[in-house]
């Protein structure tokens, strides 16, 4: 059997880190992600709690950020507990085996640093060429 998944969403909020008892780092975020098709002409969002642990909660924690939108692959991981009421609850998580940037890095304002358009990027000038150019009349074929 295999269980993995890998998800494309944006931040609900800035992730929340802790560490454990044991000291091992824990990040848990939510991920908003929209469904591929839509529903009455409107798209459909699902909220995904995700956990990351280790290397993986540290690196969430310094880089990512509120709205920031974010690719994850992992597992989902079920528990299964009682609430106060005596009532059996289960819950899904993602376990995160790596998070990914999925959108350019902005800068300190919030806007994106890279152009908004290809023409404002510098574009590079050809090299010259060593080979020169034949006519169909060359051709020995």
């Amino acid at each position: 059997m295999l269980n993995s998944v890998i998800l494309m969403g944006r931040l609900t909020a800035d992730p929340d880190y802790r560490t454990t008892q044991s000291g091992a780092a824990l990040a848990r975020f939510t991920l908003a992600v929209e469904r591929d098709y839509a529903q009455n002409g409107e798209r459909q969002t699902d909220f995904l709690d995700v956990i990351a642990w280790r290397g993986t909660a540290d690196f969430v924690s310094k880089y990512f950020q509120k709205g920031q939108l974010v690719a994850v692959r992992g597992s989902v991981q079920v528990s299964s507990y009682t609430d106060r009421e005596g009532n059996k609850r289960r819950s899904w998580d993602i376990v995160a085996d790596q998070v990914y940037f999925a959108e350019g890095r902005k800068d300190s304002g919030g806007a994106d640093t890279r152009p908004a358009h290809p023409a404002q990027s510098p574009q590079p000038q050809p090299s010259p060429s060593p080979y020169q150019a034949v006519g169909d009349d060359d051709l020995p074929f």
